[in-house]
Order: C-alpha cells, then structure tokens, then sequence
C-alpha cells in the first residue's frame, strides 16, 4: 500500500493521465509521466517528465526506479518494452496485449462466453472480399491494432465499397453490421484483493466514431443487459488478474449484450463519475494502483449528461459556464483540430438518491 507521498508513474500523457494525476494529487500522491510526445497536458500537472520514446530502455528504467507504482492512461503503449519492468506495472501489461489485437481480443472474449460481432480477419483484397461474401453488408473494416476514435476504419455499405476498397498495408479484421438499439459501456473497477464495483452504464452516442454524449440512467433496452454484460466484464478483469478501471463497450441487441471492444484503462464514457458519482473512475484507479481501498461507485444524481467538447467548439466552451449545475473540463491542448478531444462538459440534475452497485 502507497503512503502519502509516494510516486505513482503514468505511461502516457494525454488527458486521461492528466485526470489521474489530479487524483492523485488529491490523496497524497506524485505523480510522473512517460510519454514521447513533448506536447503532454498531462505533465503539466504532474511533478517530473520523461519525454523519451518507448524503446529507450534507459530512460525507462530510470523512470521505473522514480515510481513507487506505474499505470498507464491509453492502451496503445507498446507492450515489449515494458517486457523487463511488466512486474512493476498495474495493471499487468498482459491486458495491453490482449486489447491491442482486435482479433486475439474477440477470441479471448468468445473463449469466455461472449459474444462479438461476426467477423473474419483480413490481410489481402481477396480475403476482403470472402470476409464480404460470407458475413454480408453493411460492415467495417479496421486494422488490427492503433486505431481509436474512427481511425484506422472503413465503412463499407455494399460489394461495390469492398471492391473498390485499398486493403491497408497491414493485419485487419471485418466486422458485420450489428442491428442494436443503443450502446453502452460497463465500466468497472477491481482491487489487488480481487473486489469488483461497477459504475452505472451509460448509453453512449457516436458521432464520425467520436463519443459524443454520455447519458444516465441509460434507456430501458440497456437495463436489461447490464447483468450479462457485467458478467463478461468480471470474467474478463478476473481471467487477466486485472487491477484498475477496466471498460467494456457493448451493442444492446434483441438478442442480447453483443461485445465491442475493451479499453484497459479509464474511458470516456466515464467521465462523468467525476462529478457525478461518489467517488469517479480517475480516483477508483489511483486507489486500486495504490493498493487502497476502493471507494463507493453510487451514482449521486437522478440524471446526467457528458458531451464531449471537439475541435473548435472549445474556443466557446468558457460560454457554459453560465449554464446551472454544469462542470466544464479543458484539457489544455494548444491546437483545436477538427476531431480532437478538448474537454469535456459534465451537465447533472442533483434532488435524489443515485444507485451504484457492489459486486
């Protein structure tokens, strides 16, 4: 267990180890962050930064030997440099590489009783085209690994589409259309004891492959697929030995909960728990990490909305603030590129009792 004034290093440093680092301020903790990029919000809240690349073993090391834990904040940190030091990071690197390869992720999803998307893997344009043939259209092609937000993905409505389709240079997958009613994401937090707490689901709107808002309660066609949802979320934490925030996304179907895709780390669609719940997905991970005890995942209020703050809406975003019972996070990112996340705003009605669980 870490004791105030312990170092706990984030791999990453973008807005979601910005978040953790202020979490972890707040209990007693510095943070350091590792990451290539010498545009990193998250160091600017955090004590120390190594701007190194992900191969260099020395920095590495070196900034292994400053942490008294190491996390990371995104799931495309490369996994075989960690290799040496994959003992002194929570959770254990194995996540990493489950959820790098979507096709080892559906696998690994399907031997615990999961249901993905149809799907077959793609290398060539041939392989495009039987994936096509047998799974039917509309469907999606993505690349195997990297890509998130829309990236590294191809809609494809009809035959035609695939035909004139460039298969990208690199291992992809197809997935079939899924018919779903809404989508949602479990989001779940578990301690080195092995204790589970979910967070209330919320239904998750996209927009060009962007989250766009975050709603709760989620609609009544989510409600009832939470329990099996929740299920494979905790079979999948339990199967990888998982310590943190952990986030599945799911379809909800007629047929049932259909499995997206996990993201190992704090996500999105979390980002209301900040404000809105008792304690949020940021300080929940920090605790877990730290070896602390989890803290209470209720909802607070009867009704939230999360919508995210994208490219140059962020130059009027300060304008929210006149708004009541609204929570406006900026992120500190200088340039505001179309499709880039800036923030995001946090909108809570607060007069109820809210409903969080324990597993």
């Amino acid at each position: 267990m870490l004791k105030p004034g312990g170092t706990i290093g984030i791999l990453g440093g973008g807005q979601l180890g910005r978040m953790m680092a202020m979490s972890a301020a707040q209990l007693g903790f510095h943070t350091i962050i590792y990451a290539p990029e010498k545009d990193s919000v998250a160091a600017e809240v955090s004590r120390d930064f190594f701007c190194n690349k992900w191969d260099d073993t020395a920095a590495l090391t070196a900034f292994i030997q400053q942490c008294d834990a190491v996390t990371w904040e995104f799931e495309n940190v490369p996994v075989a440099p960690l290799a040496p030091i994959a003992d002194r990071i929570t959770p254990h690197p194995r996540a990493l590489e489950t959820a790098q390869d979507r096709l080892a992720e559906k696998r690994f999803v399907e031997e615990l009783g999961g249901t993905p998307a149809a799907y077959a893997t793609v290398d060539t344009h041939e392989e495009l085209m039987r994936a096509v043939e047998r799974i039917g259209t509309p469907g999606i092609l993505k690349t195997r690994r990297d890509g998130y937000d829309g990236k590294g993905q191809w809609r494809i409505g009809s035959v035609r589409d695939a035909e004139g389709l460039r298969v990208p240079d690199m291992p992809a997958i197809y997935e079939g259309f899924v018919d779903f009613s809404a989508e949602f994401s479990v989001i779940l937090v578990r301690s080195k004891d092995g204790e589970i707490r979910y967070w209330d689901s919320a239904e998750n709107v996209h927009e060009n492959g962007i989250l766009a808002h975050s709603t709760i309660p989620a609609g009544a066609a989510i409600a009832g697929q939470l329990k099996p949802a929740r299920a494979l979320a905790a079979a999948i934490a339990q199967r990888l030995d998982y310590v943190g925030v952990l986030t599945c996304e799911f379809f909800a179907t007629a047929a049932g909960p259909v499995f997206n895709e996990m993201a190992p780390r704090v996500h999105n669609s979390g980002h209301w728990t900040i404000e809105g719940a008792a304690t949020s997905q940021f300080e929940n991970h920090i605790r877990a990490v730290a070896g602390l005890p989890l803290g209470d995942t209720s909802t607070i209020a009867p009704h939230i909305v999360m919508d995210n703050i994208i490219g140059k809406a962020a130059n009027t975003a300060l304008e929210m603030l006149s708004e009541p019972d609204t929570h406006l996070h900026l992120y500190g990112k200088k340039q505001a590129r179309d499709g880039r996340k800036m923030g995001h705003v946090t909108r809570i009605t607060r007069d109820a009792e809210g409903s969080g669980s324990t597993q």
